[in-house]
């Protein structure tokens, strides 16, 4: 899918103006302010009043349309109620959810119990299960691996590759981390301000970034200093 134009403004002020593909999987990386969180917002309907957004795509799915979306948030343990059964939370067949926990690899045991009884990498299945439970065609995903140790979030990175290979459905990664952008998505798009500075395929820019900003992001690597390209 080919988001031909996203801008949006404040006041008269552009705060984003970008454009790209999805053709598989894309990472949308930035520091802080660059204007990810704004863009999964755009996409998800979730802008305040105050902003106004154009947004041109061109895709085989409705982007607009509810259940083509799904999102998965960077924090699991806000993303659930803490007085409900895990399987009340749920408005699919059981039979459903029982299969989708079985594909994120969680003990069935787990729906009888609620959210504060589970570790974060067990919440963050849980959020990914109910991403699928609609078969979405395009997944947002916000930093969802931040929250966790780095264990678990090697264990997310590998699932959700896996889980596209058996759904195939599309997946927009913001994040900070290259790290992690370099494990799940095939291309990238670097953003600073609002713009896009750099974009192609993962491993072309990860060994021959050709913005200094790009080149300050592979460097810092901000969640693990050991990063190799």
């Amino acid at each position: 899918m080919n988001i031909s134009k996203l801008q949006i403004t404040i006041q008269e002020k552009n705060l984003v103006d970008i454009a790209f593909k999805i053709s598989s999987s894309l990472a949308l990386v930035g520091q802080s302010g660059s204007g990810k969180s704004l863009t999964i917002k755009a996409l998800l309907g979730m802008l305040p009043d105050t902003m106004r957004c154009e947004l041109e795509h061109d895709s085989s799915f409705d982007l607009i349309a509810g259940e083509s979306l799904a999102f998965v948030p960077q924090n699991p343990f806000t993303a659930l109620s803490p007085l409900t059964k895990i399987k009340k939370q749920f408005f699919i067949p059981m039979s459903k959810v029982e299969k989708l926990f079985e594909q994120v690899g969680l003990d069935l045991s787990l729906l009888e119990r609620f959210a504060p009884e589970l570790s974060g990498g067990q919440l963050q299945r849980v959020v990914i299960a109910m991403a699928l439970s609609h078969d979405p065609r395009l997944i947002l995903l916000d930093e969802p691996t931040t929250a966790l140790d780095p264990a678990n979030r090697t264990m997310i990175l590998n699932l959700l590759k896996a889980l596209q290979a058996e759904f195939g459905f599309k997946m927009l990664f913001v994040t900070h981390d290259m790290n992690s952008a370099k494990i799940l998505c095939e291309d990238i798009c670097v953003i600073k301000n609002g713009k896009v500075i750099e974009s192609g395929n993962m491993e072309d820019v990860l060994k021959n970034p050709l913005d200094e900003y790009t080149k300050v992001l592979i460097g810092a690597n901000f969640a693990n200093r050991s990063f190799r390209v």
